[in-house]
C-alpha cells in the first residue's frame, strides 16, 4: 500500500484525504493540534507543525512515504519540497517551494523571468515601507511575503494608511521583511493548473468573485468557464508559461492570481499548490476528471492523464461567511437538504452551538456552496437559501447581510 504524507487537516485538505483513501492509499495528516476535521479521517496523525521540515521529514522516513502534497495552503509548500529534495521524491523542489513560499523571491524571479508583473520594493523597516511608498506612488499594495488567504495584505492609498498595512503584515509573517508593491488595475481572475516533467499539462483559468474588507480583497469565489478573446487567452498562456518557468515548478499543481487590463495579463502571485475556494472541485467538475486523484498521483511521480470526459461542465463556488461575530444557534437542515437534492454541494464547516468569526480574510469562511452553473444571479438566489437556514445568536444570517 502507497503512503502519502498530507500536510495539513482543515476543510482544505480533507478532500484530499478522502480521495487518497478511496485511491487505497495509507494516508499520514500533520497539522498542530486543534479542531480540524482532517484529523478523523486520516490513517495516521501526527500533531507538528507544517513549516517544521526537519520533524515533517523524520516522521516521513520512519514511514518511508512514497509522496507529500498539500491542498489550498502556502505554507506548507516550502516543507514539501525539503521533504521531497531529501527522499528523491517527486513533487516540487526545494528552491522552487522557496520562490513560491516568499513572495520576495518570487517577484525577483518574476522580474528575471521576464514575467509582467508589479513593480516591488522590500522593506525592513517602518520607514524603509514610507520610503517605497513615495517611490512607487500611491495606491500601493503592502504585502506580507509567507501568508495565505489574503491574510497581511491591504492596498495603502495614502501615506496615512502605511503604518498600520505595515505592522499587520509583519504580524502575519515568520520573516523580518513585507513587500510594497505598485497597485495593478484590471479584472481579477484566477488560473490553476499542473506541471510535470516540465511541461505544463494544464493551464485552467476562471473567474473570480472577492468581498472587500477594509483594504484587503478576500477571495469569495470562481466559476468556470474564464470567457475572453484569443489574444487574452494566449497572453494567458504566455504569462502562466514564463511565471512557471521563473519560478521552476515542476511536478505539483499551481494556482495563480491574475489581473486582466484590456489585453494585457499581469501575474500577481503564483503558488506551488492547488488552489482553495472549492477550485479543485470546479476544475473536477468542469473538465470531467478528479483533480485531487491527479495531484495525488503527480506527487507519486506517476504518469498523469488529463483527457477527461469530452463534456465542459460550467461551475461555480462562493464561500459562505459571516457578517458579524457569534454563536451559530441554529441550523434549518430541511431547508439545506432540500437545496442539496437540487444538485447543490454544500458543505458547513460548523455545527450549532459553534463560535463563528466574522468575515475578515479568506480563512474566516464558515462552508461554501459548489453549483453546477455559472449564473451568478443564480447561485446568489441559492446562497440567499442557505443563509436563511443559519441562524447567529438567534437572528438569521440573512438578516445579518442586509444591514
Amino acid at each position: 500500500m502507497k503512503k502519502l504524507m498530507i500536510l495539513g487537516a482543515s476543510i482544505y485538505q480533507v478532500p484530499l484525504i478522502k480521495t487518497a483513501k478511496r485511491m487505497g492509499i495509507y494516508t499520514i495528516v500533520a497539522s498542530v493540534k486543534g479542531n480540524y476535521p482532517g484529523f478523523d479521517i486520516a490513517d495516521k496523525v501526527c500533531y507538528i507543525n507544517t513549516i517544521d521540515k526537519e520533524a515533517i521529514l523524520e516522521v516521513c522516513r520512519e514511514e518511508q512515504i512514497d509522496g507529500i502534497c498539500t491542498s489550498g495552503t502556502d505554507v506548507a509548500v516550502a516543507t514539501i519540497g525539503y521533504v521531497n529534495e531529501a527522499m528523491g521524491l517527486a513533487g516540487v523542489s526545494e528552491d522552487a517551494a522557496f520562490k513560491a513560499c516568499d513572495k520576495s523571491a518570487m517577484k525577483e524571479a518574476f522580474k528575471a523571468g521576464g514575467v509582467d508583473a508589479s513593480e516591488f520594493i522590500k522593506v525592513h523597516s517602518l520607514d524603509e515601507a514610507y520610503d517605497a511608498a513615495d517611490k512607487i506612488g500611491y495606491p500601493v499594495v503592502v504585502k506580507c511575503v509567507d501568508s495565505s488567504g489574503s491574510r497581511g495584505i491591504n492596498v495603502v492609498e495614502t501615506k496615512d494608511g502605511i503604518e498600520e498595512a505595515y505592522n499587520e503584515s509583519v504580524k502575519y509573517s515568520h520573516k523580518d521583511y513585507v513587500l510594497v508593491e505598485e497597485m495593478l488595475h484590471g479584472n481579477e481572475i484566477g488560473v490553476d493548473g499542473m506541471v510535470q516533467d516540465g511541461e505544463i499539462i494544464l493551464i485552467a483559468p476562471h473567474e473570480k468573485y472577492t468581498y472587500k474588507h477594509g483594504g484587503a480583497t478576500i477571495p469569495a469565489g470562481h466559476s468556470f468557464p474564464y470567457y475572453c478573446n484569443d489574444a487574452v487567452s494566449k497572453e494567458i498562456d504566455k504569462q502562466i508559461t514564463l511565471a512557471v518557468k521563473s519560478l521552476g515548478l515542476d511536478n505539483c499543481a499551481f494556482n495563480s492570481d491574475v489581473f486582466i487590463d484590456g489585453e494585457n495579463v499581469h501575474i500577481i502571485e503564483m503558488g506551488g499548490r492547488a488552489g482553495a475556494t472549492g477550485i479543485p472541485e470546479l476544475i473536477s467538475i468542469y473538465y470531467g476528471f478528479d483533480f485531487y486523484e491527479k495531484m495525488i498521483e503527480n506527487a507519486f511521480g506517476q504518469k498523469v492523464d488529463l483527457s477527461g470526459s469530452g463534456v465542459l461542465t460550467p461551475c461555480m463556488s462562493k464561500l459562505l461567511m459571516s457578517p458579524v461575530d457569534g454563536v451559530l444557534s441554529d441550523i434549518d437542515m430541511k431547508r439545506i437538504e432540500e437545496l442539496r437534492a437540487q444538485g447543490n454541494d454544500i458543505v458547513l464547516d460548523y455545527g450549532v452551538g459553534d463560535s463563528i468569526e466574522k468575515m475578515y480574510n479568506g480563512t474566516t469562511r464558515i462552508g461554501h456552496l459548489i453549483a453546477k452553473t455559472d449564473d451568478e444571479t443564480e447561485v446568489d438566489k441559492i446562497m440567499s437559501e442557505i443563509y436563511k437556514a443559519l441562524y447567529v445568536d438567534g437572528k438569521p444570517m440573512e438578516e445579518l447581510w442586509s444591514k
